[in-house]
């Protein structure tokens, strides 16, 4: 497998972020993550989806860490200081669980986990919950799903398939700031073009929204099914924090409460005047409702 390695000199001087950066070793990739607070501190693990970067939770790693909480924000393998296959083939969905599981739980040893997650992070950070429950002590689900390809996709996910792929050049900046309901700074847009010095990083980027399950027949499809299994079971706190802006996932905050045990009874909320990334738009509302979250569950 041919790695690329994003010069560390793309991420000096990003607004906002000035975290210490962290590495493991995940099968020959260097995959990264901030790590913030007390370090025996139960964490509080933040996940990024598509095309975004820990970057994408720079405005609540501290006030979670400053609480008392670990905070953590891995870059997923091909994003962020994470290492970039080349080739798109190399991507799979259960590639990226394997990689994800092996950072979180064989190098961190994570327990008492906290869950926030959002688009891709929660395709895979749901996967983690449903296969490993005994590491998870509540999760927050913020404008995510877990498809298994049994019901057709949205409009607004088939609009974006079709984007991510034929546009000619794929403009990461543009795209977040497309799917916020607030107009991101110039050098904001340059922080989440930084992991991509040109398009040979981006084949990760290119490859993550083929890798969805839209029809029965994906190969991620049993997988999810079983993890919808799991999640049928799952009677720990959980909660839905989706917004009121993001027709991707905007049924799935509805399905969550449904399916999953833990979610009855919880103080769901909606966060208002916010896109499908809405930790840009309201960064602090959503770490509030994260502390208010533990601090009931744990009370």
């Amino acid at each position: 497998m041919e790695l690329l390695r994003t010069p560390d000199a793309r991420f000096e001087g990003l607004p906002g972020y000035d975290f210490s950066p962290h590495y493991a070793d995940v099968q020959g990739i260097r995959m990264h993550y901030v790590d913030e607070g007390p370090p025996d501190a139960a964490p509080v693990l933040m996940l990024h989806g598509e095309p975004s970067w820990s970057y994408l939770y720079r405005r609540m790693v501290s006030p979670i860490a400053a609480a008392g909480h670990r905070a953590l924000a891995p870059d997923l393998v091909g994003f962020g200081r994470s290492d970039k296959p080349r080739r798109r083939e190399d991507y799979t969905y259960q590639r990226h669980v394997d990689w994800l599981r092996e950072l979180l739980f064989d190098h961190l040893d994570l327990r008492e986990v906290t869950l926030v997650c959002q688009d891709w992070g929660g395709l895979l950070g749901l996967r983690l919950v449903a296969e490993h429950p005994e590491r998870f002590a509540r999760v927050v689900a913020a404008n995510t799903l877990l498809p298994t390809g049994d019901e057709p996709p949205t409009a607004a996910f088939e609009a974006w398939l079709r984007f991510s792929q034929e546009v000619p050049e794929f403009p990461t900046g543009r795209i977040l700031d497309g799917a916020t309901t607030t107009k991101l700074s110039d050098e904001v847009r340059a922080a989440y073009d930084a992991p991509f010095p040109d398009a040979s990083y981006q084949a990760g980027a290119r490859q993550f929204p083929t890798l969805v399950p839209i029809s029965p027949d994906d190969p991620a499809a049993p997988a999810n099914r079983a993890a919808w299994e799991a999640l049928g079971r799952f009677e720990k706190p959980f909660l839905t924090a989706f917004s009121d802006g993001d027709p991707i996932t905007a049924p799935y905050a509805a399905i969550f409460r449904q399916r999953v045990p833990g979610a009855a009874g919880q103080p769901h909320t909606t966060i208002r005047d916010a896109g499908h990334f809405l930790q840009e738009d309201r960064a602090e509302e959503l770490a509030e409702v994260v502390l208010a979250f533990i601090a009931a569950c744990t009370a």
